[in-house]
């Protein structure tokens, strides 16, 4: 037994979970699985359902903040003073059989993938890192655990973490995440492991933004500016307990979403008919109405939902380019029976139009719908990885 773990220890990565979870590894090709750096258009179905408008003025077309922004620029003082940025980066590491039922074995693939969740402040005009968290993550059929035994991932994740290469380099697995494998969904492992890794990179975001409510760091004066969409999902305990589901929504009290990436599709018009060219044509430093929408994958949270044009269409690639989807969690019942203050909307998508990144053109693709201190963020986030050729060395 002494020399099955001094033999692992100096093993690499992939003969060890072979061993621990009785599956045969292929070797096989290594390669990334993100392309989170190309701009992209969300075409198609959505599970986003719209319901009605949700501000306390009913604006029936577009808002023009040009006057407002220029008003708050001349001004020193700001209210968006946290930036969060989540990234993940997903490789394919190996394929791996598991005998099966009548002697047959199944491949399937084992997914790796670094989380890295870091925040910047904005402190004297300059935004400085503040909190950055790391973690290596596995993500395995959840037929490796053949016997389903309690405590069986984690275990494994504690042997890896003891191999002489990951002690060398200061490295450990965090966890591993078991994909399901049953035939009750047409999405390829892959990609189910993948949403395994996003999962978790998720619940790293809350927790960030939970210690940031703790400390008391933000308020109506300090607001956090989320990277992405708002769309966190509680947990099953906080939906059980009433105190903790209601302490979930007030963390995001001042907390407001701005994605890049969005499907055009979901807005509709004043007639309830979908209208993606309604947003193609907002004209530049001006907003669409605010709408109030629910996921039902999110229980009966709503959110209020609007976008924001930061550059002119005619000096973009396409219609949506220069393009921001801004998202706020409706929290008080005030809110959810009336709306989000529309002076508030107003005031907080004139200060990110303020924000649009003034640099970087052609160094990122998605240069057009930047907010400049979100760029910085996910700037400092991604130099903290580990590079892809050393990460993919361990397997």
């Amino acid at each position: 037994m002494a020399n099955s773990a001094t033999k692992l220890k100096h093993e690499k990565v992939m003969n060890i979970l072979a061993e621990v979870t009785g599956g045969k590894s292929y070797k096989a090709h290594k390669y990334a699985l993100d392309h989170e750096d190309r701009p992209s258009v969300d075409y198609g179905d959505s599970e986003i359902i719209w319901k009605r408008r949700a501000e306390t003025t009913l604006h029936k077309t577009y808002v023009d903040l040009s006057g407002l922004s220029k008003k708050l620029a001349s001004r020193d003082g700001q209210i968006l003073s946290y930036f969060l940025d989540g990234s993940r980066r997903v490789f394919k590491v190996d394929d791996i059989a598991y005998a099966q039922s009548g002697g047959r074995s199944v491949i399937y693939p084992v997914i790796a993938g670094q989380i890295g969740v870091g925040c910047c402040r904005r402190v004297d005009k300059k935004v400085i890192p503040i909190k950055f968290e790391r973690e290596f993550v596995l993500s395995m059929p959840d037929v490796a655990d053949a016997d389903g035994k309690p405590g069986f991932w984690p275990a494994t994740a504690k042997k890896l973490s003891e191999c002489d290469e990951l002690k060398r380099l200061g490295i450990e697995f965090s966890t591993i995440l078991p994909y399901k494998t049953s035939k009750n969904t047409d999405k390829k492992f892959e990609d189910r492991a993948t949403a395994c890794v996003q999962d978790r990179m998720i619940e790293c975001e809350k927790k960030l933004v939970a210690e940031l409510v703790r400390l008391d760091n933000l308020n109506q004066d300090n607001y956090l500016v989320k990277d992405g969409s708002l769309e966190y999902r509680p947990t099953k305990e906080d939906k059980t307990d009433r105190k903790k589901y209601q302490t979930f929504k007030n963390n995001y009290s001042w907390v407001i979403g701005a994605s890049k990436n969005f499907n055009p599709e979901v807005c509709e018009d004043i007639n309830g008919k979908p209208n993606p060219g309604f947003i193609a044509d907002l004209p530049l430093y001006h907003r669409t109405p605010v709408a109030e929408y629910e996921n039902q994958m999110l229980g009966d949270i709503k959110f209020a939902v609007w976008y924001i044009r930061l550059r002119d269409k005619t000096r973009t690639r396409t219609p949506f380019d220069g393009i921001l989807k801004v998202e706020k969690i409706l929290v008080t019942e005030e809110e959810n029976e009336c709306g989000i203050d529309s002076q508030l909307v107003d005031t907080l998508s004139a200060y990110l139009m303020n924000e649009r990144n003034p640099v970087c053109y052609g160094s990122d693709l998605r240069w057009a719908n930047h907010i400049y201190p979100i760029y910085l963020t996910e700037s400092f986030v991604k130099s903290r990885y580990l590079n892809a050729e050393s990460f993919l060395h361990l397997f």
